[in-house]
Parts: structure tokens; sequence; C-alpha cells
């Protein structure tokens, strides 16, 4: 299966459970999310322990701070 059909099927699994479970879908949805941004916090403090990490997530992700109200 190349990888553009196997997104959509997944897509297609994900509609079908959430359709299948209309309460159950969110806790391992939030679950996942979290996990996400958690990964990310932990990739960003290992990447700023690196010689020159700063500079590299500045050049990766800009100066975010200076963009937030």
């Amino acid at each position: 299966m190349n990888e553009r059909k196997e997104h959509l099927y997944q897509v297609e699994r994900w509609a079908l459970f959430v359709r299948e479970h209309p309460t159950e879908w969110k806790k391992p949805h939030t679950e996942f999310i979290n996990a996400l941004f958690d990964k990310h916090e932990q990739f960003k403090e290992r990447l700023l322990k690196t010689p020159g990490g700063k500079e590299k997530f500045e050049k990766l992700y800009g100066n975010k701070r200076e963009n937030r109200s």
C-alpha cells in the first residue's frame, strides 16, 4: 500500500472510530495530542543543551516569543 493510500486508510479508520464511539474518542485523542506536545518539549530541551542548540532552535522555529500577544 503506498503512503497516500495508507494515510487515507488511517483517516477513514479514525473517522469510523469517532462515529461509532461519540463519547469515547476524546480521551485517546487528547492523550495523543498531549504526547505530541510533550515530545516536542523534550526535543527542545535536548536540542538547547547541545552546542549551538539555541541557534539551531531559532533557525528551525524563528523567534516565536516576539510574535506572541
